[in-house]
């Protein structure tokens, strides 16, 4: 049976409302509990921020991916001409791994690679120039001194020649098939879409526990969650570090803007032209997640900030369609989830330590039970795509269960911390 789009839209959210009528009836017990400390208004706040609010958006986003059928692709094999572009900085020691992997497509068709050095000072352009004469690419190597990832996109794609360029990022390898079925679901998508976000996994997740709790995060928290977007035909964030765009489209909206998250905004100014921006699960890149903490904190910030930046540019009722108005909004209250998650359910942690259930309590261990069902949903979808592609899911187990239990703890002040960057206008750092 034919389900169109709007009516998986409408059903999905029929359903999350449900779920948030129960989860407001079984909670009365704990309003009651938490008023004698906060009054009722803060109770309401509190308690919304981390339980009504999360769990009607999970209700939605797992019955919407419960509905989601991926179209199929008019042509498996498209022999569209494209190119890649690679801004980079400092970047010496990954460039010539990822040109090889660029070089080992099985795309049909010669590939044409534009690098723009954005001010490197180590030995990436001679690394670049060294790995596109081995492996006989058709490679350009720009340079932008002007600092910024805005500034060498822009410059790079004066040097871009093909109608389709995807954008990639220096330390991000390709699975053999990613340009063919980026391009594919480009060239299968209607005339409006203009942009198709590819889907980025965990390459150095062996490394340490934070890269191994990282790995789920891409592989069922961002993967599915632009697959929510996909399917309401208004991906977010079609990310700089593996996207393809239709050239004519970036430059009617002014290139890449001079923002932190140059990403984010780019997508949104498509989306306020009733353009589309798709996601293609099978298009898959791996790249190196941070390893250190403080190199987390930095780019997970840096994504806060960017958010802040796009709604500031590109307020969601300005978008034209319903589906963008939505899921742009959605952003409005993710400062607020993040606020009450730091600053009332951590300290209510702390406290349920110690014999004071005000926030957290023995009735949390609930949600558990159903945040592995919904994960298992999320999992046996993207377990599918790798079989497609005869990859493997990695053995991740401790990975697995410091990701449900321990994952939000971390992201929550991070990203607070991302918008009081914003906020203070602090110094933008590229990486």
């Amino acid at each position: 049976m034919y389900v169109s789009v709007h009516q998986k839209f409408w059903l999905s959210h029929g359903v999350a409302i449900l779920w948030s009528l129960i989860a407001i009836y079984l909670s009365i017990p704990w309003v009651n509990d938490l008023n004698n400390i906060v009054t009722t208004p803060g109770a309401i706040f509190i308690i919304g921020g981390i339980s009504y609010v999360p769990g009607y958006l999970n209700a939605f986003l797992v019955i919407s991916l419960i509905f989601d059928r991926q179209p199929e692709f008019k042509n498996k094999w498209p022999e569209i001409p494209v190119s890649i572009l690679i801004a980079c900085r400092n970047e010496a020691d990954n460039i010539a791994n990822t040109l090889k992997y660029i070089y080992h497509q099985d795309y049909t068709v010669p590939i044409k690679v534009v690098v723009v050095d954005n001010g490197s000072t180590d030995d990436t352009v001679e690394a670049a120039l060294r790995a596109g004469e081995e492996l006989m690419l058709d490679l350009r190597v720009i340079h932008e001194g002007n600092p910024g990832k805005f500034n060498a996109l822009n410059t790079g794609i004066k040097h871009v020649s093909t109608d389709f360029v995807i954008t990639l990022d220096a330390d991000t390898l390709l699975h053999r098939s990613a340009v063919r079925y980026l391009v594919a679901r480009m060239e299968s998508a209607p005339e409006q879409v203009c942009a198709v976000a590819g889907s980025v996994l965990v390459r150095n997740s062996r490394q340490n526990l934070l890269t191994r709790i990282q790995e789920w995060d891409y592989f069922l928290g961002i993967a599915s969650i632009k697959r929510l977007q996909g399917l309401y035909q208004g991906t977010l964030v079609a990310q700089g570090a593996y996207s393809i765009y239709k050239v004519q489209a970036v430059e009617e909206v002014g290139g890449w803007p001079d923002a932190i998250g140059e990403d984010i905004v780019l997508t949104w100014k498509f989306l306020q032209k009733n353009w589309k921006v798709y996601f293609e699960p099978l298009a898959v890149a791996f790249t190196d997640v941070p390893t250190t903490l403080p190199h987390f904190i930095k780019q997970r910030s840096r994504w806060a900030r960017g958010m802040i930046e796009a709604l500031k540019q590109t307020k969601p009722w300005q978008q034209p369609a319903i589906f963008s108005k939505y899921l742009t909004g959605i952003n409005l209250i993710m400062p607020y989830m993040d606020l009450t998650y730091t600053f009332s359910w951590l300290p209510g942690l702390i406290l349920a330590f110690f014999g004071f259930y005000w926030i957290v309590g023995p009735m949390t261990l609930l949600v558990l039970p159903l945040t592995l069902i919904s994960y298992g949903i999320l999992y046996r979808y993207q377990k599918s795509v790798f079989n497609d592609l005869d990859l493997r899911v990695r053995k991740n187990t401790i990975g697995f269960f410091l990701f449900v239990l321990c994952y939000q703890m971390l992201m929550a002040p991070v990203s607070v911390w991302g918008y009081l960057q914003e906020a203070f206008k602090l110094q933008r750092i590229w990486k």
